[in-house]
């Protein structure tokens, strides 16, 4: 293999093969990646800007059975700090949100063995019928498997019920990396990577728009991580020609702290700054058809994700009013709407504000948060 034909391949945006990936990720000067990512951002993204988004992530509940080996914030049936958010909490969080300009909730929770279908159903009615212009980013592929078990009932089916109820889009969650050797050391409990693939398919074939993702830096190999890559593309590649399917690409590094990784198994994140400007690099050349890719400021702070903006991304995510999960292992970055459009500035780039459509927003008169959590 040769670097030029390859970097010259990904420039046409042309499919590069997991093995073309990771040639290119092992033996490309960082330099000669991150120049072509941003060339492919400028043809896929030629507005220029740099995109965010004020939402909220509020969890629907703790009480999760599928043990993942890197969460801290899942507690089992029965626990003295298990817990089902109720309506009136639900009120005075968007309420809130609304208040410091946001417009949707990203709403996930655990594989909660007692709460099926018809729990969420009507939680997203009556959450739509109060706040009908609250847009409604939940749940993942995990959580739907899990509810199809639980009603023995079929993915569409559920889909269908969901979106029916006021469901808006449908995160990537709980994609991990998308190999089963992987998937059974360190989320054992959820859908093996095919099931999660075929929920994002059915999705987009009933035109829920979603996004996916790829935690990395902890068991997986190098390889794994670029047939995650070739995966997510392959599904994009099969959505109806009139849907847009995957809408971004966000790849974020393993939160150790604490986790049954770390203790049991010595599982540390050793994720260099280089390694992830790597990653999202080649998430732009290895995704043609995904047009944007999203640098995680949550887990690598604000001056990685500064440099990523220069190496194909071309979104800063949002401001996570709340955000209870990854913070639980340990991420500890903050963002304010001041603070991440100043962080856009200082990297040379034009801030946006957008929706989970990535449509622009105008910014609207909002206070700025002071939330304790």
């Amino acid at each position: 293999m040769n670097i030029n034909d390859l970097l010259s391949k990904a420039i046409r945006f042309e499919f590069l093969t997991a093995e073309e990936g990771v040639f290119l990720f092992e033996n490309t000067p960082l330099a000669d990646l991150m120049f072509v990512a941003n060339e492919l951002r400028k043809k896929q993204v030629p507005h220029g800007k740099v995109t965010w988004q004020i939402d909220r992530n509020v969890n629907t509940t703790n009480v999760c059975i599928a043990n993942c080996k890197f969460c801290n914030f899942f507690r089992i049936p029965g626990h003295a700090d298990s817990y089902i958010t109720d309506l009136e909490t639900y009120k005075q969080k968007i309420e809130e949100t609304i208040k410091y300009g946001g417009d949707q909730l990203l709403l996930q929770g655990g594989h909660h063995p007692e709460l099926g279908l018809s729990f969420y159903v009507n939680l997203f009615r009556e959450l739509k019928t109060l706040y009908p212009n609250i847009k409604l980013h939940t749940l993942g592929p995990p959580e739907i498997a899990h509810i199809t078990k639980l009603e023995k009932s079929t993915h569409r089916e559920v889909l269908i019920a969901l979106k029916e109820a006021g469901m808006d889009s449908l995160p990537g969650a709980g994609a991990e990396i998308l190999t089963d050797r992987v998937r059974r050391l360190i989320s054992k409990g959820k859908c093996g990577a095919q099931e999660w693939l075929d929920i994002m398919h059915e999705c987009h074939k009933l035109n829920i728009t979603t996004s996916a993702t790829m935690m990395f830096g902890h068991v997986e190999t190098i390889t794994e991580r670029f047939e995650h890559l070739v995966k997510i593309r392959e599904v994009q590649s099969r959505k109806p020609e009139d849907v847009k399917g995957f809408l971004a690409f966000i790849p974020w590094t393993f939160q150790d702290v604490d986790t049954l990784l770390a203790k049991i198994r010595g599982v540390q994140n050793l994720t260099t700054a280089e390694e992830y400007i790597r990653m999202i690099a080649m998430s732009r050349i290895m995704l043609p058809n995904v047009k944007n890719i999203q640098a995680s400021w949550l887990t690598v702070g604000k001056q990685v994700a500064q440099l990523c903006l220069n190496a194909g991304a071309n979104d800063f995510g949002s401001i996570m009013i709340e955000e209870n999960v990854v913070s639980a292992a340990g991420a500890p970055h903050r963002f304010t709407s001041k603070t991440i459009q100043e962080s856009i500035k200082e990297a040379g780039f034009e801030p946006q504000l957008r929706n989970q459509q990535y449509e622009w927003r105008v910014l609207p008169v909002m206070e700025e948060q002071e939330i304790n959590y």
